[in-house]
């Protein structure tokens, strides 16, 4: 039986949603797509763009995972300031885990620990607003600065 559907998100667009309980624990998907360089993608999804989306995801070796090709439901997965999953990367591969018991028709989240240039720039900042309404909503996809 299948884990996971796409459908419609009350958070944002299409989202990953459980069709049956899953365990904390449990490793869910695995992210995928081209793995590419990271300049190769940014030009990429610059030429092309995915209405909105952005469907990269990068690797500890500085090249990335670009869902937008020959990718994944995880490419679905919406943002969480407190997720139910997280990511681990295994040998240049991603996959989703939950961190905790996932009801059936619940959605899964990740936190997205975005990264930008220049952190200052409130107009950059303002592109990566949340809206996933958890009580410790830090209203942003961006990491926190250590």
């Amino acid at each position: 039986m299948r884990r996971v559907i796409v459908r419609r998100s009350p958070v944002h667009g299409k989202g990953v949603f459980a069709m049956r309980p899953l365990a904390a624990g449990e490793r869910v998907l695995e992210y995928k797509g081209e793995i590419t360089a990271w300049r190769d993608a940014l030009r990429r999804h610059r030429r092309e763009g995915v209405a909105g989306h952005t469907f990269l995801f990068g690797l500890s070796d500085g090249r990335v995972i670009d869902g937008s090709r020959g990718g994944n439901s995880a490419r679905w997965l919406n943002h969480a300031c407190t997720p139910n999953c997280e990511t681990i990367e295994d040998g240049g591969r991603i996959f989703i885990y939950t961190l905790r018991p996932v009801d059936s028709g619940e959605e899964l989240f990740i936190d997205y620990l975005l990264a930008i240039d220049d952190a200052g720039d409130e107009e950059a900042r303002a592109q990566y607003g949340c809206a996933c309404a958890s009580p410790e909503c830090r209203r942003s996809m961006l990491a926190v600065a250590a």
